[in-house]
């Protein structure tokens, strides 16, 4: 079984490789920038991570956070329980099952959601701007291209 980190560092990779590796490292990189760049509010990656997917996708039974964040639901419940603590998320009931709860973001934690997200598209601004022309409209027509791969990915069954 072929494991990409457990490979050979001093073989020379072929030149497809080198240049996905070198992707892979860019977007890591260029995530991590983006990612660190939002203060607001102070929160840790999976409050943020879980936030910001209540923001953008909207109320969410537990469940189904957890497994779209990739988390178990005990530590889903503690982190949603800690949110709510915080006034960022609150539980409702679900109008189409009386038994479900949903987790959904308050005013204040959709401002916070917005926050960050301005702080982010800030960085990837700066970032954009200090490329030369030719590599911007590169970047612009790249960058949405990837993301409609992962969106026709995810809807795949």
């Amino acid at each position: 079984m072929h494991n990409p980190i457990m490979q050979n560092r001093d073989a020379a990779p072929a030149s497809s490789d080198a240049s996905i590796e070198d992707l892979m490292t860019a977007v890591e990189q260029m995530v991590r920038y983006v990612r660190h760049s939002a203060t607001a509010g102070g929160l840790g990656s999976a409050a943020s991570s879980a936030l910001g997917r209540l923001g953008r996708e909207g109320p969410q039974r537990l469940t189904e956070l957890a497994r779209g964040e990739n988390v178990s639901q005990p530590n889903m419940t503690q982190l949603v329980t800690r949110m709510e603590r915080a006034g960022l998320v609150r539980r409702t009931a679900d109008r189409t099952d009386g038994r479900g709860v949903l987790v959904e973001a308050t005013d204040t934690g959709l401002e916070l959601f917005r926050q960050r997200r301005a702080e982010r598209a800030e960085a990837l601004r700066e970032l954009v701007e200090q490329l030369t022309e030719p590599e911007r409209r590169v970047v612009k027509v790249a960058l949405p291209a990837l993301a409609r791969a992962i969106r026709d990915r995810q809807v795949r069954p």
